[in-house]
């Protein structure tokens, strides 16, 4: 079998995004690859032809990234293709060009043009189209030479500068090509739900100001173009929102105040008369979103569809994240697929086509729970893939904790390991037993890999999800004990050789971790947050998050903040240390990452930074492919460096 290497993932296919055609004959997905000649992602969309059970390539120009079903069952998506229009484009004028192709086979050919920057679309009952248009309202007077900023946020990771940039629904007529705006040039729209000509959406109308926490919710008559507000913004957190009827919704939402519980979202039925809300199923877990983390995916899809007043939804129990149905009545059902991650489905009759990570496995397409599609069969079949050994204890506090363990790839009784300990991101996450190339290739290079969900984790609900103020306390001593689980069921590893990482709130931890005990010999933190104070006023989510997350912000209790941050410990810091940065990374800014590194190096530890240029949070999923091979091979250095 083949060793799994650090340029492995570039031979991946990376399916997602399936849907039914309107006629039930076929189901679109899109394949995504790395491209590493071209330093970037191409994607296509394929078909698998119910009747003849085969799969079909449709596009091949690797540009086809999203797309639609029409009414008339062609596939609709946007690209560049047209040199007239790419030099429009790079001059600043928003366009965004629609192709259209038949499942059935052929070219694809102009559909339409439509002037604006596209971001979004759904297929409305009518033919006509629901767009979410990107829309500048300081184009006008904006200079390259400097940014005004008169707004907060300010910017925002994978965008870039988002001052006064908006996020505006619109319908777009193909016949007389009408762009019809649903609300005014500063409202920033997120979802929508459509049910014959009633359009109920979630957004944000704010004006140079502050955003706050919570969007409203509006209903748009698409055929007399009315708006009616049904909750004011701010008043209520709310998730998905889906039409269940001409006189009610599903809401999901919270009936307390979020900023202090980091509570999950119950189901509500909303009247649409007059925005009324009443508990319809308390639910303890995420609904419509799953949080399995890999760095083996690309591309998104559906989380939740409602079909004959059933709503299916994904939601993460325990540490997978499953399809589930609510039904009519309140019921709701037990898990719908098989595998470890459902990440996106469709389901169209009696059928239902889902996108999974099964295992070790990558993710294919399952219909009505056998596999379809084929396109990463030769991972398991070439590659010397580990499978996590799961086990779970119970930990110092109480709980129940839950962690795998990789054994090396080519392992053998008697020989003593090192060891790297992962830690994942959110917190609200959770690691699972699926593919995850990183670990993969740390087991194929000769170590123990292990990692766990402590308290703060998803999927485990309020109680054991609810780290509001307290992050380093609890689930830090969670880590430890579990690392002293591992070490005792694993005598092969060597204690004096074993390493700590992570992203994120694993950064975070990475950093805390540091500064609180020498029993690491080597770390490497990514992505991550040393001062909350600091963290508060540079990131996208910066004055929001801190208060659901901190339990304060600096004007209530900055004495919290400063008590939650690694950079106060950062000069008991002995352990050699690697932090990986983006410039562009802005959930977590590089000044955290700087603030870090600097204090550290005052102690003499030995320490480095990699500071990636262009790059932004996403780095070790969708980051260019040389960046993703340079970042994983400053990793691997460095924990051969000390730990081998």
């Amino acid at each position: 079998m083949k060793k799994i290497e650090i340029d492995t993932f570039l031979k991946f296919q990376f399916v997602s995004n399936p849907s039914f055609s309107p006629d039930g004959k076929y189901i679109a997905f899109v394949v995504s690859n790395a491209d590493r000649a071209e330093n970037t992602y191409k994607a296509n969309l394929y078909v698998y032809d119910m009747a003849e059970k085969k799969v079909r390539k449709m596009t091949s120009g690797g540009d086809a990234k999203s797309y639609v079903w029409t009414n008339d069952n062609t596939l609709l998506f946007p690209a560049a293709r047209c040199s007239e229009v790419k030099k429009k484009q790079e001059a600043g004028e928003a366009l965004t060009s629609f192709y259209e192709i038949s499942p059935e086979g052929g070219e694809a050919c102009h559909a339409f043009t439509v002037p604006a920057k596209i971001i979004g679309f759904k297929a409305l009952p009518d033919g006509r189209f629901l767009m979410t248009a990107s829309q500048d309202n300081h184009k006008d007077t904006r200079k390259k030479s400097y940014e005004v900023f008169d707004e907060l946020p300010f910017w925002s990771n994978g965008l870039g500068y988002t001052n006064a940039k908006r996020n505006r629904f619109a319908v777009y007529n193909r016949e007389n090509g009408e762009l019809s705006y649903v609300a005014c040039d500063w409202t920033d729209c997120t979802q929508s739900s459509v049910l014959g000509d009633l359009l109920l959406y979630k957004a944000y109308p704010w004006k140079q100001n502050v955003r706050g926490l919570n969007e409203g919710i509006y209903l748009y008559n698409l055929k007399t173009g009315e708006t009616k507000t049904l909750l004011e913004p701010d008043t209520m957190h709310t998730g998905t929102i889906e039409l269940l009827n001409e006189n009610e919704a599903l809401v999901a939402a919270i009936d307390s105040d979020y900023r202090y519980t980091n509570k999950y979202n119950s189901f509500y039925k909303m009247n649409l008369a007059d925005g009324s809300m009443n508990l319809f199923v308390p639910y303890d877990a995420s609904i419509a979103s799953g949080s399995v983390g890999s760095d083996a995916r690309y591309g998104s899809g559906r989380g939740q569809k409602l079909l004959n007043g059933d709503f299916y939804f994904i939601s993460t129990v325990d540490d997978f994240a499953w399809l589930r149905k609510l039904d009519k009545d309140g019921n709701i059902s037990d898990s719908l697929t098989k595998g470890s991650s459902c990440d996106s489905f469709d389901v169209n009759g009696e059928h239902l086509v889902s996108c999974e990570l099964q295992g070790t496995k990558l993710a294919e397409l399952y219909l009505d729970g056998e596999q379809i599609t084929h396109f990463n069969d030769f991972v398991g079949e070439e590659y010397s893939v580990v499978t996590p050994e799961a086990f779970s204890f119970t930990a110092s506090d109480g709980y129940e904790i839950h962690g795998w363990v990789m054994k090396p790839a080519y392992y053998e009784e008697g020989v003593s390991y090192p060891a790297i300990f992962h830690i994942h991101g959110g917190p609200r996450t959770v690691f699972s037993d699926v593919f995850h190339h990183e670990m993969q290739m740390w087991a194929n290079a000769g170590y123990f890999v292990f990692y766990c969900n402590p308290r703060g984790s998803d999927g485990r609900g309020t109680d054991f999800g609810n780290i509001n103020g307290i992050y380093g306390t609890v689930d830090y001593q969670n880590l430890m004990d579990f690392t002293d689980e591992v070490l005792k069921r694993y005598p092969q590893i060597d204690t004096a050789r074993v390493g700590v990482t992570g992203g994120s709130y694993g950064g975070f931890m990475t950093n805390w971790i540091v500064g609180h005990t020498d029993r690491f010999k080597a770390a490497a933190s990514q992505r991550s947050i040393s001062n909350w104070v600091s963290f508060e006023h540079n990131s996208d989510i910066g004055h929001t998050f801190i208060v659901n997350n901190q339990g304060a912000n600096t004007r209530e209790n900055v004495e919290l903040l400063w008590k939650q941050s690694p950079l106060q410990y950062a000069p008991n810091c002995k352990t050699p240390i690697l932090f990986i940065h983006s410039d562009e990374d802005y959930r977590c800014y590089m000044a955290e990452g700087l603030a870090m590194y600097s204090a550290v190096m005052r102690n003499g530890c030995p320490s480095r930074l990699c500071l990636f240029h262009g790059e932004n949070h996403e780095l070790s999923r969708g980051g260019k492919p040389e960046n993703r091979i340079d970042r994983m091979t400053e990793i691997l250095n460095w924990m051969d460096q000390y730990l081998k």
